[in-house]
């Protein structure tokens, strides 16, 4: 690379051995100053490459340095010499450079700052995001964000190597069903219509093969006015959004098979990532063995049920009701330690976890097992015990069950290390998903992932099947118990489409209202087509290894969907809602 100038010779990271002697000029962030007398310090100048120290040997230089805040920006011009006390963790480590000018070029007015810039990770949250721009100058933090960049920059070049065409799609679009709150934007033009910010280019991709495209892909800005966690920014998110025209789900788990894998293996905190073909779990299969659609395969645990050999025990939570159990060998949790894993199952699954163990001469111990000791061998024999092992247990409806089972795998695999693989990232496939469920707010039939996946079976399935036994061509790529993404075949049918709205209770009038723009244009011949769109935040974060989806985002909102640093959602002035023809009415407190 050729060397990086502006206003410099050097970087902070470039300085070598084989510079000594070399007259030079770097610049950056004075980071810090030991001072050792008042004729002799070291100064570390930091900039976006790395850091370089410089020895003050005057009183001269010295009063200049006194005189200056940390984290002002300063160029320092002078000589490169050889230190006679090397650094051999830093790429600068063996040399120093002399200073002769010492020049303020952008003054930090403050004498104290929110956090020590090197400790930022330790503030609060909202104090970090107060002032990110001093966050982002850690270099713990920056690289994340460069991380960000170089793997945005693989995707790309990956998706066009597999003859993919990058393409935008409109942000200011006609609100859509997509599963969360749009983003209203009201119109000037249009006194009391709205356009709505996409929470994905789902119409606009689908449009694009019925237009000709074979294969598209975008790095797309997707908009959902929806709660925070942990792995899910509220406000804004990025996907890599792509489609196929003429194809089925096997030729998108081709597609990104070959493309993800290797960019893990390369930047991941882990460098192992699987290799093709991913592992493939049906929906009811992965709900039944792991307790989630959204399992971690790095834990080797099952959860297995045992709702026949717990039945009738005399232990009230079990009657009636379905019993998943987790068998653990090598867990010797105190019981102090297994009162605090039930309590965080019951804080993650809302459902209450038992438990016992079987000692090492085979008997049932602890927890609930003075209910099991008339059925022990019944019990020993359904779940394959032996002595050692510990037993998690959920009850409940069955998938009340089977959600509280999967937290406790998941705690279970991360509190045995012998039970979880922790240098891997381990992907698969979750196919077959329910194409309707029951909504548990309203109890009615609903759409269970995206609206226009196809029907297995197709037309005949919607007129002939139950709604809650037909399947749909979705599927989710899982990665280390973290959904990356749900994808489908895509229905490109309008008769059959019609007839999947009609049975959520949308007629075909409403449909035609609703999704013009695809109706109309599947109407004039549309190819099959499928598609996904991988999160690029989640994907990031987990290479990187973090725990929170706001470390790899340049400036994220806070919990609360709040830009606490520019001060959004802000008030505007009246004159601008007037344009807008909006008048406020602010909800009325309660007495």
């Amino acid at each position: 690379m050729d060397e990086i100038m502006q206003g410099r010779t050097h970087t902070c990271g470039a300085l070598r051995i084989s510079d000594v002697g070399a007259q030079v000029k770097i610049v950056g962030w004075f980071d810090n100053l030991r001072k050792v007398s008042k004729n002799l310090g070291f100064l570390i100048l930091r900039d976006y490459y790395g850091v370089t120290q410089v020895v003050i040997e005057t009183e001269e230089m010295m009063n200049v340095i006194d005189g200056i805040n940390y984290e002002s920006t300063i160029s320092v011009s002078g000589t490169v010499r050889e230190r006679s006390s090397k650094n051999a963790a830093l790429p600068t480590g063996e040399i120093e450079v002399v200073p002769e000018k010492i020049e303020l070029l952008g003054k930090c007015r403050y004498n104290e700052l929110p956090f020590q810039i090197a400790r930022s990770k330790e503030a609060d949250e909202n104090t970090r995001l107060k002032y990110r721009y001093l966050d982002l100058r850690n270099p713990a933090v920056k690289d994340k964000i460069t991380l960000r960049s170089k793997v945005v920059a693989d995707l790309r070049t990956s998706m066009i190597a597999h003859d993919f065409l990058e393409i935008t799609t409109p942000i200011l679009t006609c609100s859509s069903p997509e599963g969360a709150r749009d983003y209203l934007v009201p119109s000037r033009n249009h006194p009391g219509k709205f356009y709505a910010l996409p929470q994905a280019p789902q119409q606009f991709k689908q449009l694009l093969m019925a237009s000709g495209f074979d294969r598209y892909f975008q790095i797309a800005p997707c908009f959902r006015d929806e709660d925070a966690r942990a792995d899910r920014s509220p406000g804004e998110f990025y996907q890599l959004d792509m489609e196929m025209a003429f194809a089925d789900q096997e030729d998108v788990f081709a597609v990104l098979e070959d493309v993800l894998p290797p960019i893990f293996a390369k930047y991941g905190v882990y460098h192992t990532a699987s290799a093709a073909p991913f592992r493939r779990i049906s929906y009811l299969d992965a709900m039944e063995q792991y307790g989630t659609d959204k399992p971690d395969l790095r834990i080797d645990l099952l959860v297995q049920d045992a709702t026949a050999c717990m039945a009738d025990c005399g232990f009230g939570p079990f009657e009636g009701q379905t019993v998943k159990a987790v068998v653990v060998s090598g867990f010797e949790g105190t019981r102090k330690v297994i009162d605090k894993l039930c309590a965080d199952v019951e804080v993650q699954s809302g459902n209450k976890a038992y438990w016992f163990r079987v000692d090492a001469n085979g008997d049932f111990v602890g927890g609930i097992s003075k209910f099991l000791q008339e059925r022990k061998a019944e019990v020993v024999e359904a779940l394959g015990l032996k002595p050692g092992d510990f037993i998690g247990l959920s009850a409940g409806k069955k998938g009340a069950a089977q959600k509280t089972a999967g937290v406790l795998r998941k705690m279970l695999g991360a509190a045995c290390p012998s039970h979880m693989k922790t240098d891997c990232y381990e992907f698969c496939w979750i196919v077959d998903f329910p194409m309707y469920e029951i909504g548990e707010e309203s109890g009615e039939l609903e759409f269970c992932h995206n609206p226009f996946s196809m029907p297995q079976g197709g037309m005949k399935a919607l007129e002939e099947q139950d709604p809650l036994e037909i399947l749909a061509y979705q599927y989710d790529l899982v990665c280390n118990g973290v959904e990356l993404s749900s994808g489908a075949v895509r229905n490109h049918d309008p008769e059959i489409m019609v007839k999947a709205f009609n049975l959520v209770g949308l007629g075909e009038d409403a449909v035609k209202a609703k999704f013009p723009a695809m109706y109309n244009a599947f109407c004039y011949g549309a190819p099959p087509h499928a598609g996904i769109a991988p999160g690029v935040d989640r994907m990031v974060m987990l290479i990187a290894g973090e725990e929170s989806i706001r470390e790899i985002i340049p400036f994220p909102m806070n919990k609360n969907a709040q830009d606490i640093m520019m001060g959004a959602p802000a008030a505007v002035e009246p004159k601008q809602l007037e344009d807008v023809h909006i008048r406020i009415e602010m909800p009325k407190k309660e007495d």
